[in-house]
């Protein structure tokens, strides 16, 4: 008997014990759920400030010569002497080719005959002896012939109108110059030298000329160079906002040559800006936007932003965020614009 007394009173307390715990799990599941609902997101925050930015712009840009020499005649010609190589310093007025002398021997003859001439109707014309008609033919035909021999003179002796380098030689003695061609040499002055940057329409009323640039070259490093605006382009590319402006370097030491490539930063003093830390910009995908989480009273406000210069870890911001402002800089995955949320004040 008393083993089925026990055999029957088991299943009915396992029964009860079941009924039990079934009736207390959904008041437990509905509680975990309000708890996890009621939890805020948590963030850090950053306070920005206004304060000094300085107003520097860097571009960059390729060296060129301040004036680059095509030395050539101007008619075909036999080459007879070059007299420079690449590489070779020249002052201005140096002779540099010597082209055929032939057709300005022939020339010089030509024009010596011509002197002759007028010399003996000049003479006659102050005695009565010739007409004024035959005095200004015969002086007319003089003067061509001088300007055809110094024309000639011009294109077979070929000198350097700069102080400058050799840069280019095309030729070799004896070859023959063709119109159209390469030119014999060419001279480049880089002393100074010059650059051409493309800067922001926002900045045209900034940029004047004599402001000091400075300069940091590829090849030399961190090293500093300095030179001025030399010349302002007075209208703006429609396509790109830019407007070209030259830049001139003494280069009294001639390091700096055409061809290199340079970094060149422009200051126009400083301006009170916010600044706010690198980590609080939200990068809209799709798009060029910008925007911070700012909060306030509990809750965050997704602001549009405008920047400026990026400065190391910070941004200089022109508008979106105001001094004081307090803005989120973890954290911003889970948040939406009006969310209510908690500081985190952990380090």
């Amino acid at each position: 008997m008393t083993l089925k007394r026990t055999g029957g009173l088991l299943p009915v307390l396992m029964a009860a014990a079941l009924l039990t715990a079934c009736g207390g799990g959904p008041d437990k599941t509905q509680a975990a759920a309000d708890s996890i609902a009621q939890e805020k997101p948590k963030v850090k925050l950053e306070t920005v400030q206004v304060r000094p930015v300085a107003q520097t712009y860097d571009f960059t840009a390729t060296v060129e010569a301040n004036v680059t020499n095509n030395i050539a005649p101007s008619m075909a010609v036999r080459i007879d002497k070059i007299f420079v190589e690449v590489g070779d310093p020249v002052r201005a007025g140096q002779k540099l080719v010597q082209m055929d002398q032939t057709n300005v021997i022939q020339q010089k003859v030509q024009l010596d005959n011509y002197k002759t001439e007028f010399g003996r109707l000049d003479e006659l014309f102050k005695v009565g002896g010739a007409s004024k008609s035959e005095w200004d033919a015969k002086k007319t035909a003089l003067d061509v012939a001088q300007t055809a021999y110094d024309n000639l003179v011009a294109n077979t002796t070929l000198t350097s109108p700069v102080n400058g380098i050799v840069t280019a030689r095309n030729y070799d003695n004896g070859d023959m110059f063709n119109l159209g061609g390469q030119p014999v040499v060419v001279v480049e002055q880089i002393t100074p030298v010059k650059l051409v940057v493309n800067v922001s329409e926002s900045l045209f009323k900034e940029v004047k000329k004599g402001v000091d640039v400075t300069l940091r070259l590829d090849v030399y490093g961190d090293e500093v160079f300095h030179g001025k605006v030399s010349l302002v382009y007075p209208t703006i590319d429609p396509t790109t906002r830019t407007f070209p402006v030259e830049i001139t370097i003494p280069n009294g030491d001639k390091r700096v040559r055409p061809g290199m490539f340079a970094r060149v930063t422009m200051s126009f003093g400083t301006m009170d800006r916010v600044v706010a830390p690198d980590r609080s910009i939200i990068r809209q995908a799709g798009s060029g936007d910008r925007y911070i989480y700012v909060y306030k009273d509990g809750k965050v406000s997704y602001n549009k932003v405008e920047l400026a210069r990026r400065m190391g870890d910070e941004y200089e911001v022109v508008s979106g965020v105001q001094d004081g402002d307090r803005v989120v800089v973890t954290g911003q995955n889970r948040l939406n614009n009006g969310m209510e949320v908690d500081i985190d004040i952990t380090k």
